[in-house]
C-alpha cells in the first residue's frame, strides 16, 4: 500500500489559508449537525457540537499538515497541564503528536536540490526518497555516501522556521476558542516557548554541535551511542548524521528481565550524566528517540534538537532535592526546592506542603531497600493525584522556571519507559555516583 503524502504549505499566506479553510469547515460541521439536532429534538450545547468526532478530526489533520508549531505548543501543553486537560484537548493533542504525513517526492526533491544543487545525486551511491521516520518539524531519509558510509539524513519541512511566530499564535488561537483549556494553565507562557524551542529546534546547525557536544562528554561511557555528525553533507535545512543500527524499546518488552532493567538503569544513568556531568539534558524523553544495540550493548541516542542547556545554580539545586529525597529530610528539600524557583516570598503553608509532598513523592525510587519495581508501582497515578489538587488552588498556582518543567518531563517519562519494560532499577545507587555541581 502506497504511503500517503501531503505537501507542506511553505508560505505564512497559504498556512493561514489553511487554518481558515479549517474554521469554515468546522463552522459548516457544526452548523449541520446543530440543524439536525434541533429537528430531532435533542438537546443543543457549543461545546459538544464542537467536540464532535469530525471536527477533532478535522482540526487534528490541518494542524498535523502544518507540522512544527502545533506538535509543538501541544507537547509542552500535555508536559504542564498533563491530565488537567479535558480528554477531548488530550485526544486532540495525542493526534498531533502522531507521526506527520511525509512530503511528496516532489516537494522533497525540490528540497534537496535547493540544499545540494543541481547535482546533489552525485554525492551518493544511494537515497531512499521514502522516509524511515517523521517527527514536529522534519522527516528521516536513509542515503549511502559514494564511499560507502551510510547515513541518516534529516530533513526539514519548507516554511517551519519561517511561520513559528505565526503559527503558533494561530494555533493557540484555535485552542483558546475551543473553551478546552483550564483556566489555571498559563498558554501565554508556554507560547512563548514553544517559540523559542521551535527557533533552535530549526537550526540544524545547532542540533550538529549538540551532537559533537554528547559524543565529547559521552566518550568516557561507553553504553551509550550517539551518531557521528557529518557537517560536510549538513547545510540549514538538512542534518546529516551516521546512521546507527539499533532496536526500538519496545522491541524489548519481552526480553530477559535482566536485558530490560539494564536498559532502564542506563536511561536512569545518563539523565543523571546529563544533569550533574554535562549540564545539558535531551529533554524529550520520547521511546522513539532511543535505540538498542543487542549485539554491541549499546543505547542508541537520536534527536539532540530538543537539547536544553542547565545552569549550575539549577542542578546543583537538583541534586539537592535528589539528596533531599533518598534521606527523606524534609528540611533539605525545602531548601533546595526554593534554591529552583518553586516558592516564591509569601508562600502559603498549605500549597508548601503540598509540592514538598510532590517532591518527596517523585523520589522515592530513591529511597527503596532494594531495585524499584517500575512495573508494579503507581507512583505516577500518585504524583498526578497530588498534582490535581495542587491545580485547584486557584490563585496560589505558581509556574516553575521553564527549565525545570522539562527536566521534570524528562523524569516522568523515563520513569515511564521504565515502567513499560517492567524493570526493577537501583536509583538510588545510581545517583550515589554523582557529586553536587559546584557553583563557583
Amino acid at each position: 500500500m502506497a504511503e500517503k503524502s501531503k505537501k507542506v504549505p511553505s508560505s505564512r499566506v497559504s498556512r493561514l489559508a489553511h487554518l481558515g479553510g479549517l474554521a469554515g469547515k468546522v463552522a459548516s460541521n457544526i452548523m449541520f449537525s446543530g440543524a439536525k439536532q434541533v429537528l430531532s429534538g435533542q438537546p443543543i450545547t457549543r461545546k459538544g457540537l464542537l467536540l464532535q468526532p469530525k471536527n477533532i478530526h478535522a482540526v487534528a489533520d490541518k494542524l498535523a499538515h502544518l507540522r512544527g508549531a502545533a506538535m509543538k505548543l501541544g507537547q509542552l501543553l500535555s508536559m504542564d497541564a498533563g491530565d488537567l486537560l479535558p480528554k477531548e484537548l488530550s485526544n486532540l493533542l495525542e493526534k498531533l503528536r502522531a507521526d506527520a504525513q511525509p512530503m511528496p517526492h516532489r516537494q522533497l526533491i525540490e528540497l534537496l536540490e535547493s540544499n545540494w544543487g543541481h547535482n546533489w545525486l552525485d554525492k551518493f551511491s544511494h537515497i531512499e526518497l521514502r522516509s524511515f521516520a517523521r517527527a514536529s518539524i522534519g522527516q528521516v531519509h536513509k542515503a549511502t555516501t559514494e564511499s560507502g558510509k551510510k547515513l541518516a539524513l534529516k530533513v526539514q519541512y519548507p516554511g517551519v522556521a519561517n511561520s513559528i511566530d505565526s503559527d503558533v499564535d494561530n494555533v493557540a488561537m484555535l485552542i483558546k476558542l475551543s473553551g478546552l483549556m483550564p483556566k489555571q494553565v498559563a498558554l501565554e507562557p508556554l507560547m512563548i516557548e514553544a517559540k523559542k524551542q521551535l527557533l533552535v529546534e530549526t537550526n540544524y546547525q545547532v542540533e550538529g554541535q549538540r551532537l559533537l557536544e554528547f559524543t565529547d562528554g559521552l566518550s568516557k561511557h561507553p553504553q551509550f551511542k550517539v551518531p557521528q555528525y557529518i557537517p560536510e553533507y549538513s547545510t540549514d535545512n538538512i542534518l546529516a548524521m551516521e546512521f546507527v543500527d539499533g532496536q526500538p524499546l519496545e522491541d524489548f518488552a519481552n526480553s530477559s528481565v535482566e536485558l530490560r532493567c539494564s536498559i532502564a538503569s542506563d536511561l536512569i544513568l545518563l539523565y543523571f550524566i546529563e544533569m550533574f556531568e554535562l549540564q545539558t539534558i535531551q529533554s524529550d524523553p520520547n521511546l522513539a528517540n532511543y535505540l538498542y544495540d543487542e549485539q554491541q550493548k549499546k543505547l542508541v541516542l537520536l534527536d539532540f534538537g530538543a537539547s536544553r542547556s542547565i545552569q549550575k545554580s539549577l542542578a546543583s539545586g537538583y541534586w539537592m532535592v535528589l539528596k533531599a529525597g533518598l534521606d527523606n529530610d524534609r528540611d533539605l528539600m525545602v531548601k533546595a526546592v526554593q534554591q529552583i524557583g518553586y516558592f516564591g516570598e509569601q508562600i502559603d503553608e498549605v500549597y508548601q506542603e503540598l509540592v514538598l509532598d510532590i517532591f518527596l513523592m517523585a523520589t522515592e525510587p530513591l529511597r527503596a531497600n532494594q531495585p524499584y519495581d517500575f512495573a508494579t508501582s503507581d507512583i505516577a497515578m500518585r504524583i498526578r493525584d497530588k498534582g490535581m489538587s495542587l491545580s485547584t488552588r486557584e490563585g496560589e498556582w505558581h509556574t516553575p522556571p521553564i527549565d525545570a518543567l522539562f527536566i521534570h518531563r524528562k523524569l516522568a517519562g523515563l520513569y515511564l519507559i521504565a515502567a513499560r519494560l517492567e524493570a526493577q532499577v537501583d536509583v538510588g545507587e545510581l545517583f550515589s555516583r554523582f557529586e553536587q555541581p559546584q557553583v563557583s
